[in-house]
Formats: C-alpha cells, structure tokens, sequence
C-alpha cells in the first residue's frame, strides 16, 4: 500500500506502474497514426487551398504569389462570362451525365447476365473483360481517330467533332473493370428473391428493373460516380475528337488558356478549376448516402 506522503504527493492517487506501458503501447498502436492524418491532410488540402488563394488574386499568376489569400477580389470569376467557359461546361456536363447514364446501364446488363446465366462462352468472356480493362483506351486513340474519320464520312454525329461520338468512345471501354464492380455485388444477392418473383410470375425484365436495381443501388452510385469523374476529366480522347472551340470540354478548353508559356492565365484558370469542382462535389454528395449504404440497408429499405 501507498503510503500518506506518496498519496499526499501524487494528490491522493497511488502511482500505477502500468500507466507509461499503457501509454506507450497506445503511441505504438494507434498514436502514431495521428501525426501521419495530419500530415497526410495537410498535404491534401495545400493544393486546394492554393489554387483557391490563385483564383482570388488579380494578378493572374501562381509563381507570384508569396502569400496566400493575400488579395481578394472576384475578377477572375467575372471575366468567367468573357471566355467560351459556360459552354465548355454545358458540354462537359451533357458527356459526362450521358456516359455516366450509359456505363451504368451497360454495366449493370451485362453483370445481371453473367451472374444469373449460365451460357456458352461465359467464362471466356469474363476473362476476355478482365483482360481488356487492363488497357487503356488513351493507347488506341490513333484507331478511334482514324475510326471517326471514316465514320464521319457516313455518319456525321459518329465524326470528328461531335459530342455523340466522345460519348460512345467512353461507352466502348464501360463493360471493363464496371463489369467484374457489378458482377461481384449481383452475386451477393440471394437467387432465391429470382426464384420466389419467378413464382410469382414475374418476367426477368421485371426481376431486374423492380427488385435487382433497387437491391444494387450502392453499386450503382460508385460506378456512375467513377464513370462521371472519368469522363469529366478526361483531356486527351476529347482533345482528339472535339475540335472546334464550341464543342471543347472544360480539360480541353481550360487548358488553352496555359499552354501559351508567354500568356499563361493561371488566375483564370483557378477560377474556373474551383467553379469546376462544384458539380463533382454536388454530385458525391448527392450520392454519399447510397456509397456508404450495404446491401442490408439496399434490401431494407427496398
């Protein structure tokens, strides 16, 4: 037992011997991981909050500026309206929507088909998916130039410069890594609800569209988001087939206006990069709740 100068002394507490050992265990467990998060957040958000410093400072340059946010001003938000931006984004949002829409709905076919089926050259063509999302579709753009130009000829919507053709060229490369996404979740969902709608009389149609759908809604959310951000940002397929300045995504357009080394509009350019980022944001957001959700709370609330 302690005795009274040794509770007197450590103010009424006896010392706990375990205490430094607790402590030290918990720095070696999980402590350490505080100071690496922060270190890691830091480097995460400088960028963000630099190219946001950028877009408020007048005078237009990234080099230039010692300080951050040590000018305020919307300048480089109003000359915004000056330049083709409004419709680089119009154009940017009408491809990515639309490839999003139609990843999600390609990919969810064919997974639904290789998960409840059992055909002839299944296997073959899972493995076909695996391998062919190993390549890039940026390594094929001398085929899908050429491709368009002969198309074009035929088929002007399915041409150089049209947005339709941006689209299917994001289209084509969908049923890669989507697929094998949506394939593993369609086979954690019982085949007994596929029986018992089968009894009932339900068609397949009826089976994918009214009870499948609803039960894969996560999956769904994470393959529309990732096909947006990707076709969002893409730059080289849309500088390739869009050529005229009206039909330009935001990469393609943006990026003309720092190519030029001698008139570089950097301040410009943060503006609409932070402009750019809102419908992104917005739509993770939106979809948040249904990424976050599991396949239990899908069939719950179902």
């Amino acid at each position: 037992m302690a005795t009274a100068t040794e509770l007197v002394t450590t103010g009424g507490r006896g010392r706990d011997p375990r205490a430094g050992a607790r402590r030290a265990r918990w720095w070696g467990e999980v402590g350490w991981k505080y100071p690496v998060a922060v270190v890691v957040l830091f480097y995460a958000t400088f960028p963000l909050i630099y190219v946001l410093s950028a877009s408020l400072n007048a005078r237009g340059s990234l080099a230039g500026s010692s300080q951050l946010f040590s000018a305020f001003t919307l300048d480089n938000y109003a000359a915004l309206g000056d330049t083709h931006f409004w419709t680089w984004m119009g154009n940017t949002l009408y491809v990515g929507i639309a490839s999003a829409i139609g990843t999600v709905l390609m990919g969810a076919a064919a997974a639904y088909a290789f998960s409840r089926y059992r055909f002839s050259g299944r296997r073959v063509g899972l493995t076909s998916l695996l391998v062919i999302q190993m390549f890039p579709q940026t390594i094929a753009f001398v085929a899908v130039f050429l491709m368009l130009l002969a198309m074009g000829e035929v088929v002007p919507a399915l041409g150089i410069n049209s947005r339709f053709a941006l689209i299917c060229i994001y289209l084509g490369g969908a049923l890669g890594a989507n697929t094998f996404l949506m394939y593993g979740f369609f086979n954690s969902i019982p085949r007994d609800l596929d029986e018992s709608a089968k009894i009932d009389g339900a068609t397949h149609a009826q089976i994918f569209w009214r009870i499948i759908m609803p039960l894969v809604t996560p999956i769904l959310a994470v393959v529309g988001l990732l096909a947006f951000i990707a076709s969002f940002g893409d730059f080289i397929l849309a500088k390739i087939v869009l050529t005229g300045e009206d039909h330009w995504t935001l990469a393609v357009g943006m990026y003309q206006w720092v190519s030029n080394q001698l008139a570089s509009r950097w301040g410009l350019f943060a503006a609409g990069a932070v402009v750019a980022s809102i419908p992104v944001l917005a739509l993770f957001l939106s979809l948040q709740r249904y990424i976050v959700g599991g396949l239990t709370a899908g069939s719950v609330k179902g």
